[in-house]
């Protein structure tokens, strides 16, 4: 059985994406992978920010910009858009969406579904002012 080194741990992917989009966060514009390396700390490698990076620009969380020969990279969204995304992500992998909805729904504290039918009355107002909703 492999040792592993003490006081190492694996980090997941959705962790790891989201201390680089909390560094990215923290920068005052676009930033380069060896800058978002430093800022973590370098405990990463190079090659694992870029891939993080690259995920993250595939789940549109983040864009980039050509700087010099790499690129410069900004947040498209905060971590709470993210983790709004990869809800929809898996929502839209369903085949059968309400009974996923009611069953999350029907698993929420009595605060959180406050907060939830706070927020859909709220978009529900949002979109007759922009006359949705209408007959």
């Amino acid at each position: 059985m492999a040792e592993r080194r003490q006081g190492a741990r694996r980090r997941g992917q959705g962790e790891l994406e989201a201390l680089v989009l909390a560094a990215l966060g923290e920068a005052d514009g676009p930033a380069t992978a060896g800058w978002v390396q430093e800022r973590l700390g370098g405990g990463l490698a190079y090659t694992t920010v870029i891939t993080i990076l690259t995920r993250l620009l595939a789940k549109g969380a983040v864009t980039r910009e050509r700087s010099g020969r790499s690129f410069a990279w900004t947040p498209a969204s905060d971590q709470a858009g993210l983790a709004a995304h990869r809800m929809r992500r898996v929502l839209d992998a369903e085949s059968d969406r309400e009974a996923v909805l009611a069953s999350f729904v029907t698993g929420l504290g009595p605060d959180d579904e406050r907060l939830l039918r706070d927020l859909l009355g709220r978009a529900g107002e949002t979109g007759r002012t922009h006359g949705e909703g209408e007959d």
